[in-house]
């Protein structure tokens, strides 16, 4: 049997939409199902814990974070993730294929057999997509309340002007597998995933069964030639701006002064931040 885990807030009443047109389809094909609803801060995590059983499936209803939430929830418990994209990005599933429409992304993976892919963790907290601080955090934070009007890409791209006109280079010191360094970025990623902000391929090459994090750390440009690279970020070729570097590591460490740090789109401030990768440690229906 399936439970289905639904974050009622997410998309601005799109997963509480998509839950009726699961329930009306699963109705349909005779198939079982729990839902729950998440009611508090990070409800999704336990929710999914207390429901994981080996060998079942417990299915995310929501946008990025909440996936993450019930990942964390079914590390170790041998229980598969599905994904039911009802957020405002709906990153992750650019990179696994899961279909944007819920009714469709059900029956993905109702006909996918879970298999193994990588976790990442953001001082001990999981992530299936992308971390990272600088110009995207700005971008996030400015299309937070963009996102109660709009869906899909138009919340980041406002977000992004605001954003252009705010910015700062961000100061950090890296460890990257025992190599240390002081850098002055534009953006500086960890990615499991390929794409953020619903729709920025910000590491085009990530691969989320590879065993590796993709550090792509993209140096500080005077505010005036920003908007002279978007169309290249828009258009995956980042990794090819002369000052980008993309590097496949195990362990990443950021340190800074009041750092603002995303983990799937969420947002925390914070002086320090590890990244690790656990290979292989979760089964999603992809």
């Amino acid at each position: 049997m399936l439970t289905f885990i639904v974050n009622p807030v997410a998309g601005v009443g799109a997963a509480l939409e998509a839950e009726k047109r699961l329930r009306a389809e699963l109705d349909r094909l005779g198939r079982e199902a729990v839902f729950l609803h998440t009611g508090e801060a990070h409800g999704a995590e336990a929710l999914a814990r207390e429901a994981a059983r080996p060998g079942e499936t417990v299915v995310s209803v929501g946008g990025d974070g909440t996936a993450s939430e019930v990942a964390s929830g079914l590390l170790g418990t041998g229980a598969a993730l599905g994904i039911i994209p009802a957020g405002t990005g709906n990153d992750f599933i650019k990179t696994t294929g899961i279909p944007a429409d819920p009714v469709e992304a059900l029956h993905f993976l109702l006909e996918k057999p879970a298999r193994p892919i990588d976790i990442g963790l953001a001082n001990g907290k999981a992530f299936l997509n992308v971390c990272g601080t600088g110009f995207d955090v700005m971008v996030l934070d400015h299309a937070e309340r963009f996102k109660r009007r709009f869906h899909g890409l138009l919340p980041y791209l406002l977000g992004l002007l605001q954003a252009i006109w705010h910015y700062r280079p961000v100061q950090l010191h890296l460890n990257v597998d025992g190599h240390e360094s002081d850098e002055q970025a534009l953006i500086c990623a960890v990615a499991n995933g390929r794409w953020i902000g619903g729709g920025i391929p910000i590491c085009p090459d990530a691969r989320p069964d590879d065993g590796k994090l993709d550090l792509v750390l993209v140096g500080h440009v005077p505010r005036w030639k920003i908007p002279f690279y978007l169309p290249g970020l828009m258009s995956r070729k980042v990794l090819t701006f002369p000052f980008t570097r993309h590097l496949l590591c195990d362990r990443v460490t950021l340190r800074g002064d009041s750092l603002r740090v995303q983990t799937d789109g969420e947002i925390s401030g914070m002086a320090s931040v590890t990244f690790e990768m656990r290979p292989g440690s979760l089964l999603l229906h992809w």
